[in-house]
């Protein structure tokens, strides 16, 4: 019998914008980690909104139910780009996906925020698409 080994963060591919855009138009799916809320300012166009983590009164926590989530509306073998603000959350997600048996999941680096930067976003201005970020400098 083969032993699996934990995936960790080492483990998970990392994308650029340029390069999820075009994994998109080939069938890939886009799955948005942010919040709800973060997902109702902006978000890619056909992107599936399954948050990883909640904001709460003591802080951020891991979504309970964000695999059974990701389960209901993904298939194991479906390639999936994953994101969301700035890369962080999405790279935690990728590495519960690939635990979970997920065999085709790619990180976007710079998460929407890249996107946006790329100009994928549409015509609206940057400043009622972007979401603040503490790793992101405050003029992008």
């Amino acid at each position: 019998m083969e032993e699996t080994k934990t995936k960790t963060v080492e483990n998970v591919e990392t994308v650029d914008g340029y390069t999820a855009k075009g994994l998109l138009s080939t069938g890939h799916r886009y799955l948005d980690v942010r919040t709800n809320e973060e997902f109702a300012k902006s978000h890619a166009e056909e992107a599936l909104n399954i948050p990883y983590m909640f904001k709460t009164d003591e802080g951020r926590v891991i979504n309970p139910d964000f695999l059974p989530q990701v389960a209901s509306v993904c298939k194991k073998d479906e390639h999936l780009i994953v994101a969301c603000n700035s890369g962080g959350r999405a790279s935690r997600a990728c590495v519960d996906l690939l635990n979970a048996g997920y065999e085709h999941v790619a990180n976007m680096g710079g998460g929407y925020s890249a996107w946006v930067d790329a100009g994928f976003a549409g015509d609206k201005p940057l400043e009622d698409l972007k979401i603040a970020c503490k790793f992101r400098p405050k003029d992008n």
